[in-house]
């Protein structure tokens, strides 16, 4: 499981195509500029040669630094390929199979949109996490679903399993779900397409979430 400290922390997804060598240093970057709980590689459409060779630069600069380095989708390449877990949504693998192929030590966490069946359906598998979202409009990726605040909030306060919100968070806009009991905040253009640059973007989601708490 993702270790939830006391307070929201963040969860880093990475743009949908990246030079894996250049873009190392720029998650180097993001990860010393505060906490960071995970990264997650999603490189969607990519072959698995260039997966691989992400993984393959990626991975140590998350895991040097005791971050969690998930893969989207595929727990063969998970495994294959050292990370500490995998994300699957509803159309990729089950929870069941990405369990049986990664084993009972790494973190499989689980798409769940705003669906509270689906949530409790997956914390009773044995999901570490499950992620709720879409919580705003966002340009990375076409949201089918919409999430409340108020699904966050009804989730921390029966549920031990930690939660992830998704879809469009910003510093601006993140405040209601820290106050709702979000554990992480899932995000992607907010701190790679960040002006001032990615770690500028992690410290000010840092004062976004004190000031919250």
């Amino acid at each position: 499981m993702i270790a939830a400290r006391a307070g929201t922390r963040l969860y880093l997804i990475t743009p949908t195509a990246v030079a894996p060598e250049k873009f190392a240093d720029t998650l180097a970057a993001a990860l010393d500029a505060g906490d960071v709980a995970c990264v997650q590689l999603r490189l969607k459409g990519a072959d698995d040669a260039t997966i691989r060779r992400a993984a393959d630069a990626l991975r140590p600069v998350a895991q040097q630094r005791n971050v969690a380095f998930l893969m989207n989708d595929r727990a063969d390449l998970a495994l294959a390929t050292g990370c500490d877990g995998v994300h699957v949504g509803q159309e990729d693998v089950s929870y069941a199979e990405a369990r049986h192929i990664l084993g009972p030590d790494r973190i499989v966490g689980v798409t769940c949109h705003a669906s509270r069946h689906l949530a409790i359906e997956a914390a009773e598998q044995g999901a570490d996490y499950v992620a709720f979202g879409a919580f705003f409009p966002s340009g990375s990726k076409a949201a089918a679903h919409r999430a409340d605040p108020e699904l966050l909030r009804w989730w921390s306060e029966i549920m031990t399993v930690p939660c992830v919100a998704i879809g469009g968070i910003t510093p601006e806009n993140c405040g209601p779900l820290v106050v709702a009991g979000a554990d992480f905040l899932a995000v992607i253009a907010a701190v790679w397409d960040h002006p001032d640059g990615p770690a500028a973007a992690v410290r000010a989601f840092r004062k976004a979430i004190e000031a919250a708490s």
